[in-house]
């Protein structure tokens, strides 16, 4: 018992240190007399209790309007794209169309009346961006100006250019094939740029996902869908959600706070009106569907008293200023990149979402109850530079076996991360609004965990 205990402090100290939501933490023991008492089981370490909040927004916030457009993008060239290549096209310079050679980073920003699209691609075909981009902000709601925003008045500038013949070399031909070092045809892609990539899982839900950041999202798709439908017709598109959980020992023991923000039509009565038609049609049906009490909760809706004035009119909204949101909510660490609008070659996305199959994957074999992934990339190079396993004390076997059976079940080169989870597919708009992740849709394929037993079987667990 005293070596077990030695052990969960030192353990305790050094997640304290890592700066992970629900950690322990345990101050420096520095007091001989406390030492002591530690060592002969006169000190009992309670169990932590704290509150971890996560938010979502509505597809209607102006930073999701841009991701959804650079994706909308996005999807449009793949699909032009695939569409020449069934057509047989070749180029004036000889190159033949593809998909494979699709390369696109694209960036959108909105303010008042006006949207600017921006950003490098690689292509044979053309697709007409206005058009673009005036369907998505229609599809999403704005179409009127009394909602602040319309997608058919509304000025859109568009500045494209061609992707950099520098960055290009060292995709199309990895550093590897460039010195004599590749293997294999997956060794030809190279990253398309350097940085790290963090994926995560816990069990914690249905999907794996941090409790508060999955009901954040399903209470903004379901904001969205009343509205959409004609439930409340009084909303307007833009919205944020937010859910803090209560944890003890690391594990969600129950809901205290849910707070609702929505655009709506003017003249509408918060107490009256929006904040029962919300908690009707929007809380209760979220919770009774994931079978979670919130009867002891605090609601707050609309704060402010008055959320009228919303969209690219209320704030101006950024591509990839919502990475948190399109992730874990805060609970799981994040490397700084942005997803919306960029190709498959691009590991800021494609690594950030092999992370989530791999961590997913090894909470699902029953390695561990909580897995977060590290992966590393140069720009250029096929093979990762590292590749972290942490499981904070939750593994069920070593850590070091997980991350050897990690490495014998999954190819985390690029090539072999687009082809095993099919990625270049025009799919990627939907990704943009209400997560990347813990979404049940067989497109997010990275959500699979088809391979749990071979990699329990790798890491020796029967």
């Amino acid at each position: 018992m005293r070596e077990e205990l030695c052990r969960f402090c030192m353990r305790s100290q050094a997640k304290s240190l890592s700066g992970q939501a629900g950690s322990f933490f345990l101050p420096r023991i520095v007091n001989a007399d406390l030492q002591r008492r530690v060592a002969t089981e006169e000190v009992v370490v309670p169990e932590r209790e704290y509150l971890f909040t996560s938010e979502s927004v509505t597809e209607g916030h102006p930073d999701k309007m841009c991701d959804q457009i650079s994706d909308a993008v996005l999807d449009a060239i793949i699909a032009r794209e695939a569409e020449l290549t069934v057509e047989g096209f070749v180029s004036s310079a000889g190159t033949k169309a593809s998909p494979d050679y699709v390369r696109c980073a694209i960036e959108c920003f909105t303010t008042t009346g006006q949207i600017v699209v921006g950003g490098e691609i690689r292509t044979h075909g053309y697709v007409d961006i206005p058009t673009i981009v005036r369907g998505v902000v229609k599809e999403i709601g704005y179409n009127r100006a009394k909602f602040g925003f319309d997608g058919e008045t509304c000025g859109v500038l568009i500045g494209v250019h061609e992707q950099s013949p520098d960055i290009a070399q060292g995709v199309d031909e990895s550093f590897e094939v460039q010195h004599g070092a590749g293997v294999d045809p997956i060794d030809l892609i190279g990253a398309g740029d350097q940085g790290m990539m963090f994926g995560y899982a816990v069990n914690e839900t249905s999907t794996l996902m941090p409790m508060p950041i999955y009901l954040a999202h399903r209470l903004a798709e379901r904001l969205t869908a009343v509205r959409k439908a004609g439930v409340l017709d009084y909303l307007r598109p833009d919205g944020k959600t937010q859910v803090t959980v209560k944890y003890i020992a690391d594990k969600p023991v129950s809901v205290e706070k849910i707070l609702i923000s929505t655009q709506h039509a003017d003249g509408v009565d918060i107490e009256t009106l929006l904040r029962p038609d919300l908690i009707e049609h929007v809380i209760k049906p979220v919770f009774d569907e994931e079978g979670l009490d919130y009867s002891a909760a605090e609601i707050y809706v609309n704060p402010t008293g008055r959320f009228v004035i919303g969209g690219p009119m209320g704030d101006t909204g950024l591509t990839g200023r919502k990475i948190i949101v399109d992730t874990y909510g805060g609970m799981g660490r994040h490397g700084g990149g942005a997803f919306s609008g960029k190709d498959c070659t691009k590991v800021d996305r494609s690594a950030a979402y092999a992370a989530r199959w791999v961590a997913k994957t090894v909470v699902a074999a029953g390695l561990a109850d909580r897995c977060e992934i590290q992966l590393a990339y140069a720009i250029g190079v096929s093979h990762p530079l590292s590749v972290m396993v942490e499981t904070f004390g939750t593994e069920k076997v070593d850590v070091e076996r997980i991350e050897e059976a990690v490495l014998a079940t999954f190819d985390l080169r690029p090539g072999a991360i687009i082809r095993d989870l099919d990625l270049r597919r025009p799919m990627y708009r939907k990704t943009a609004a209400y997560g990347h992740f813990g979404r049940a849709d067989k497109d997010f394929t990275w959500e699979r965990t088809d391979r749990a037993d071979a990699l329990a079987k790798a890491a020796g667990l029967s």
